[in-house]
C-alpha cells in the first residue's frame, strides 16, 4: 500500500514483518511508531540525526513481539514528532501525515503516523506512545479509539524514551472491539479482580470548562448515554487550584526527564531539531533543579487527589481534547496556545499514572471529537469493556 496518500510511514523502509501463523490477532496488520525497535529495521525517532547516529536494532521491542506472537503482521513503521516531544504531528524533516477524517487539519502527535495509518485504512490497528497525550489527542483528532494504559502496564523496553515516569505504550483502532482485542494481548492480567465495576460517573467540570460550550454541546449525547447507564452523574472538579496549575507541573517534570534521557546525546551530536522541539530541549537544559523538586512534591499530591476521587469504582469523563484538530500550517502562537489548552486537559491521567481511553464520540464542524474515560489504575481491561459495550 503506497505511503504517498497518507505520508504515515517513515521514508526509510516499508519492510513488513510476518507474525505467528495463528493467534488471537491472526490476519491483522498493524503499524509501529518509529520509537519502537523492530529487529533489522532502523529506529529513527522522527529525527535524521538520531537515525544517523544509532545502529539498526537486532532485537524487537517486547510490546511489538507480543503482537507478532499473537499473529498480527507489522505493515511498517510510522512517522512521529521528533523524540515524541510534540502534540501537533508536524515533523520539520519528514512532513505531516494526513488526517483522513479531517482533511487540511493536523493529525495530532506525537503518534501522528500511527493515527493516520489507522484512520486512512492502511492498517487494522497501530501502536504509539503516550507521554502527555500522544495517543489520546490524535485519537480525538482522527476519529479513532485510543488508549493510554496504566503507567507501567505494558513494557517499554526497546523503545526511545521521552519522560520515563510518564511514557506509556498506547494503541489505536477504528473499532472498540479491536482495541479490546489488542489490549487482551498487550495488558497483563488484572490485579483488581473479576468483580471490578464502575459504579460512579464523575463529570470533570473544569476540563469541560477549558474546552468550552461548543465542545460540551457536541459531546452531550454521548455523555447522556453514560448518565443513563450509571443512573446519573456527579459533577467534580479535578484540580481545585485549576488545571492550568497542574499543567506546568507536568511540563517541568517532563522536561527534566527528557534532558536526563537525551541531554548527553544532544550535547555530543548537536542535532537539528524543528521549531518547538528545539526550544523545549534548550529550555530543559537550563531548568532549575529546585523547580523539579517542587514539581515532584506537587505530583504526589495530584496523584492522591485523583486516587481519592476515583476510589475503586469511579469513572471520570472529560473531553479528550479542547477542540477539533487545528488547521495545518497554523501560526506558532496558535499552535502553542492550543497545545497549552490540550495539556491542561490531558495532564491529570499522566500525572497520576492512570489509564485513559478516548472514544470517537462526536463531530464538530464536520471534524471528529473524542470523549475520554479515566479509571482507577489497573482498570484498563474494564475501561476497554465499557467502551465496547456502550459505544461500539
Amino acid at each position: 500500500m503506497p505511503n504517498a496518500p497518507l505520508n504515515a510511514f517513515v521514508p526509510y523502509g516499508r519492510t513488513e514483518v510476518a507474525g505467528a501463523a495463528s493467534g488471537p490477532l491472526a490476519g491483522l496488520r498493524f503499524a509501529v511508531k518509529d520509537l519502537f525497535d523492530v529487529a533489522g529495521l532502523p529506529t529513527g525517532a522522527g529525527n535524521p540525526d538520531w537515525l544517523r547516529t544509532h545502529e539498526v536494532p537486532r532485537e524487537t521491542a517486547p510490546a511489538v513481539r507480543r503482537l507478532l506472537d499473537a499473529g498480527a503482521r507489522v505493515a511498517g513503521k510510522t512517522l512521529t514528532d521528533e523524540l515524541a516531544w510534540s502534540l501537533a504531528g508536524e515533523n520539520a524533516h519528514y512532513g505531516t501525515p494526513e488526517n483522513p477524517q479531517a482533511p487540511g487539519r493536523i493529525p495530532g502527535g506525537s503518534s501522528s503516523g500511527s493515527a493516520a495509518a489507522v484512520a486512512g485504512g492502511a492498517v487494522d490497528f497501530a501502536i504509539g506512545t503516550d507521554t502527555g497525550g500522544s495517543v489520546r489527542l490524535p485519537a480525538s483528532y482522527c476519529g479513532l479509539y485510543g488508549i493510554r494504559p496504566t503507567h507501567g502496564a505494558v513494557p517499554l523496553d526497546g523503545s526511545v524514551p521521552l519522560a520515563p515516569s510518564f511514557d506509556t505504550v498506547g494503541w489505536f483502532a477504528w473499532e472498540a472491539a479491536l482495541l479490546r482485542r489488542v489490549g487482551a494481548v498487550l495488558l497483563p492480567p488484572s490485579t483488581l479482580g473479576p468483580d471490578l465495576a464502575f459504579r460512579r460517573l464523575l463529570v470533570a467540570e473544569d476540563a469541560f470548562a477549558i474546552a468550552g460550550e461548543a465542545v460540551r454541546a457536541a459531546l452531550a449525547p454521548a455523555l447522556d448515554r453514560l448518565r443513563e447507564r450509571f443512573g446519573g452523574a456527579e459533577t467534580v472538579t479535578l484540580a481545585p487550584e485549576g488545571l492550568d496549575q497542574w499543567r506546568p507541573v507536568f511540563q517541568t517534570l517532563q522536561a527534566v526527564e527528557a534532558w536526563a534521557a537525551h541531554g548527553a546525546w544532544i550535547t555530543a551530536t548537536k542535532p537539528k531539531f524543528g521549531p518547538g522541539v528545539r526550544e523545549r530541549f534548550a529550555a530543559a537544559a537550563t531548568l532549575d533543579p529546585a523547580l523539579a523538586r517542587a514539581a515532584a512534591e506537587t505530583r504526589d499530591g495530584i496523584r492522591r487527589r485523583m486516587d481519592d476521587l476515583l476510589g475503586t469504582d469511579g469513572l471520570i469523563v472529560l473531553p479528550s481534547a479542547p477542540g477539533i484538530a487545528p488547521l495545518r500550517g497554523s501560526s506558532g502562537a496558535a499552535v502553542d496556545a492550543e497545545r497549552g489548552r490540550a495539556l491542561a486537559i490531558l495532564c491529570p491521567a499522566g500525572l497520576a499514572g492512570l489509564p485513559q481511553l478516548s472514544i470517537p464520540a462526536a463531530r464538530l464542524q464536520g471534524c471528529p471529537l473524542g470523549l475520554s474515560l479515566i479509571g482507577p489504575r489497573g482498570s484498563d481491561s474494564t475501561l476497554l469493556a465499557i467502551a465496547e459495550d456502550l459505544f461500539a
